[in-house]
């Protein structure tokens, strides 16, 4: 019988508006500061506030936060919500490079930002190649994020910013290995986990609960701990990602369902069916990217995942990490109630449906 997803904590929606409206006082203020200069400066920088209010789970803040709690600093500290809300400007120029490197037309159920600018230039009739101009201007968007989170992150302290500074590398690896994987077309598993871990594992728990304990004085002794929490656990993350970007609600999740078959990206699913898949099996997985793929290609992609085990062994699998980082949650000397609210955050990442 088939679990019932997991409903977010209560404290994750708390946490997210405090980042939030954190995010929309700045970028508000910055609107403001560039529309003085110039009128066109509106656009891009009202493109990044329109997509950061847009939605989005909250999680790397809230990961973030309850590190911080947990090494005994005070919620309500200034420095967190400002490290928090870097963090989640960072996920956001993550985000918007990486709908240009996908050509990915919609995130959080709105078109995307170099889709928006690509829509502009038509509507205005300037000249150029409109697909130039919109991936241009969203490119400029994510570099905004980008300097915009640095600039949250000022007072942060040395040891913060070394955590910072590797997330940030740590994110361009896994994008760059993610590239060239979709590009040589490889299925081998190892390198699917390594994307998987850099892309995204690790800069949406690891070093978000590094960076809460860094600004609470007390990475050297908590850092181990937190890696036992956070490896597994960005593992599950991903994976259940993964799992409804090819078999989820292409309306809950504000973005369409299939598109990683349609890419040919390398993931844990696609790698485990294609080990265990036969010779006819593989010769439907060996289209996965081709510019021809139709819905009915992308569908019998599906059945292979399904069909090989290796939808079944994903959804063993988080299970599995999430037990794993459940345990090392238990075993981490966090106060402040921090234990318990990381182990909800878990049980949401691991079995949530969105």
């Amino acid at each position: 019988m088939p679990r019932p997803p997991a409903e977010p904590p209560a404290s994750l929606g708390e946490i997210a508006e405090r980042v939030g409206d954190h995010l929309d006082a700045l970028l508000r203020r910055e609107e403001e500061r560039w529309a003085g200069v110039d009128g066109d400066l509106v656009a891009p920088i009202a493109a990044l506030r329109h997509l950061v209010a847009g939605g989005g789970k909250r999680l790397r803040p809230a990961f973030c936060h309850w590190a911080f709690v947990g090494a005994g600093g005070e919620p309500g500290d200034h420095r967190l919500v400002t490290a928090a809300a870097a963090v989640e400007l960072l996920h956001t120029f993550a985000l918007v490079h990486d709908d240009v490197m996908d050509g990915a037309d919609v995130r959080r159920s709105q078109p995307s930002i170099h889709r928006t600018f690509i829509e502009m230039h038509h509507d205005r009739g300037w000249r150029g190649e409109a697909r130039r101009f919109g991936e241009g201007a969203a490119i400029l968007v994510g570099d905004f994020a980008f300097v915009y989170a640095d600039t949250l992150m000022a007072g942060a302290g040395e040891e913060a910013w070394r955590v910072f500074d590797e997330l940030r590398l740590e994110l361009c690896v896994g994008q760059y290995l993610d590239l060239a994987t979709t590009a040589s077309r490889h299925f081998d598993l190892e390198r699917a986990r390594r994307i998987e871990r850099f892309k995204s594992g690790k800069y949406t728990v690891e070093r978000p609960l590094h960076l809460g304990a860094a600004l609470a004085g007390r990475l050297d002794d908590l850092a181990g701990p937190l890696s036992r929490i956070g490896l597994p656990l960005g593992e599950a993350f991903q994976l259940r990602d993964d799992v409804l970007g090819t078999f989820g609600d292409a309306e809950a999740l504000g973005k369409p369902v299939g598109a990683d078959l349609r890419d040919g990206k390398l993931t844990p699913l696609v790698a485990v069916a294609w080990r265990s898949a036969d010779a006819t099996q593989r010769k439907v997985l060996e289209r996965i990217g081709e510019p021809d793929l139709d819905e009915a290609g992308v569908d019998a992609a599906r059945r292979v995942v399904v069909e090989t085990g290796a939808l079944a062994r994903a959804e063993d699998r988080i299970d599995d990490l999430l037990a794993d980082a459940l345990a090392a949650i238990d075993a981490a000397p966090l106060t402040g109630g921090a234990a318990e609210e990381l182990a909800a955050l878990a049980r949401f990442v691991a079995w949530r449906d969105r």
